[in-house]
């Protein structure tokens, strides 16, 4: 929301929003690493569909990424509405976790 706003009002184009958008990507990636880390050495069972959503997590975070170049003149929206993805993948995620 944070980078939605810096769209529409300079005021909120500060620095630390890219601090924090940077740390919520690595914690994306810390969190699939972790995630698989568990699964191969733990043997712990998690449905199929919540390894999907981190992996498509995983690739959206990368896809921002590579655009951010060719949409210089939109990044706030482009970050913005990918977070807002990235969100409800992650809320999707943690909804399927266990179901089988």
């Amino acid at each position: 929301m944070w980078a939605l706003c810096a769209h529409k009002w300079p005021r909120f184009r500060v620095k630390a929003l890219w601090w924090f958008i940077t740390i919520a990507e690595v914690a994306i990636f810390g969190q699939v690493m972790l995630g698989v880390t568990s699964i191969n050495s733990y043997g712990i069972k998690v449905s199929e569909f919540h390894m999907f959503y981190a992996f498509v997590m995983l690739i959206t975070v990368a896809v921002l990424y590579s655009y951010r170049l060719q949409l210089k003149h939109k990044l706030f929206l482009l970050y913005g509405l990918g977070g807002l993805f990235l969100m409800g993948l992650a809320i999707r995620a943690m909804l399927v976790v266990h179901k089988k």
